[in-house]
């Protein structure tokens, strides 16, 4: 079998916060912006990995979810449980500074985790956890 990450969704609640965010902080292209007001689903890819697409999908947007389970899903991203990235540089401490400079909720620093990474993290402007691992 020959099989490779194409696409991994995230939920996204402020569809421009998002784009600040990704595209202009995070400097991901926006290959695509589908939908109108808060129902926007947003393509992104990294400018090194033009072929892995990250799409920003409004929460539970299936008809069949009630409004109650809606409320539980939008609690839960707004913790930062519900659903997260693992992004990787070559300059953590660089792109940990850059990011700390702006407007982000700093979840943790640059660290030497036990499981044997050198990590930090956020959160998105949906409170997605956005990890960034550093790699050589």
């Amino acid at each position: 079998m020959d099989l490779t990450l194409h696409t991994t969704f995230l939920p996204h609640t402020d569809p421009e916060a998002s784009l600040r965010f990704y595209r202009d902080l995070l400097g991901f292209e926006l290959t695509q912006d589908v939908g109108q007001g808060d129902m926007r689903w947003l393509t992104f890819v990294a400018p090194t990995q033009p072929g892995v697409r990250l799409v920003l999908t409004p929460p539970v947007a299936d008809p069949g979810v009630s409004d109650d389970e809606r409320r539980t899903v939008v609690e839960l991203m707004a913790k930062g449980v519900y659903q997260s990235i693992i992004l990787a540089t070559k300059d953590l401490d660089g792109t940990f500074a850059r990011l700390q400079g702006s407007d982000v909720e700093v979840v943790s620093e640059p660290t030497d985790q036990p499981w044997g990474v050198r990590d930090c993290a956020f959160r998105d402007p949906a409170g997605n956890m956005v990890r960034i691992d550093q790699v050589a």
